[in-house]
């Protein structure tokens, strides 16, 4: 079984790790389609051959209190992928997928759950070691770790001792 990190975007992260937390992929996810309906279909596409039958999969939960153009696409891309992941479950290929909140996210990556994107690099490489130029795997990968330490591996620090009990 491994560990898979989405953070759903029109560039999606998406990282793999493995039981021991090694990173068996890492990949910022994009699409050359420029219809919104297509572009959601292609980002899915792409990630669904990386998840294998037993893996545990989290992905970031909706920041519903953003605005902009681009929030309605990222919630078009999210939608296509939950549905999809629904898919595995109901078939039975994965268990169930976990859906991560933006402040449950932060707050296990930092220690608050609310700080900035930028505001989490130097926490996740001190805890991890972990470095990675793009936020959207860095979150993918925080979502990851969270996976790891819900099945019990590491040693989780206060802070994410209490995200893992809102999430179990």
């Amino acid at each position: 079984m491994n560990y898979i990190g989405i953070d759903p975007s029109t560039k999606t992260g998406l990282v793999i790790l493995n039981v021991e937390g090694n990173v068996l992929l890492e990949k910022e996810i994009t699409t050359k389609e420029k219809s919104d309906p297509a572009r959601f279909v292609d980002i899915t596409k792409q990630i669904i051959p990386f998840i294998n039958e037993g893996d545990k999969v989290l992905i970031e939960g909706f920041s519903y209190g953003s605005r902009g153009r681009g929030v309605s696409t990222q919630y078009g891309i999210g939608w296509a992928i939950r549905i999809k992941l629904l898919k595995l479950v109901r078939s039975k290929y994965i268990s169930d997928y976990i859906e991560v909140s933006p402040n449950t996210l932060k707050k296990f990556a930092t220690g608050k759950g609310n700080v900035k994107k930028e505001d989490m690099i130097l926490p996740i490489n001190d805890r991890w070691g972990y470095r990675n130029g793009s936020d959207n795997i860095r979150d993918a990968y925080v979502l990851a770790q969270i996976g790891r330490a819900l099945d019990g591996h590491g040693k989780p620090a206060k802070a994410q001792l209490a995200c893992i009990k809102e999430l179990g």
